[in-house]
């Protein structure tokens, strides 16, 4: 069972910053399918930065040079780290981990958004 639970999300002004956390109840250390998604109100889920067989993670175009995902194998954490931040932003973020599924991080995407194991969200505002 993966069970992955987000913190960090708030209420930031145009150009700040934030931090989010995932834990997940399994070694992250391993590579397969894992990453973060957002949510806006009236829009479908994308993906923001996804992790694959690569060490480095695959961006939305929109957040590129801002959002920077990193992982900590030893607390199996997976971390967003968010600069810059804009109105177009706003969403509600989640983590989704998949151990069962190893892939380039463009074929991680279609299976995290099938796959069980998401956290409940959390909710980020950006606004001036």
């Amino acid at each position: 069972q993966v069970q992955p639970v987000e913190s960090g999300g708030g209420s930031v002004q145009i150009g700040g910053s934030l931090r989010l956390s995932c834990a997940i109840s399994r070694n992250i250390g391993g590579s397969y399918c894992m990453g973060w998604f957002r949510q806006a109100p009236g829009k479908e889920r994308e993906a923001v930065a996804v992790f694959g067989l690569s060490a480095s993670a695959s961006y939305l175009d929109s957040v590129k040079g801002r959002f920077f995902v990193s992982k900590d194998n030893a607390k199996n954490i997976l971390y967003l780290q968010m600069n810059s931040l804009k109105p177009e932003d706003t969403a509600t973020y989640y983590c989704a981990a998949d151990p069962a599924f190893y892939a380039a991080a463009i074929e991680c995407v279609g299976r995290l958004l099938k796959s069980a194991y998401w956290g409940q969200g959390t909710q980020v505002t950006v606004s001036s």
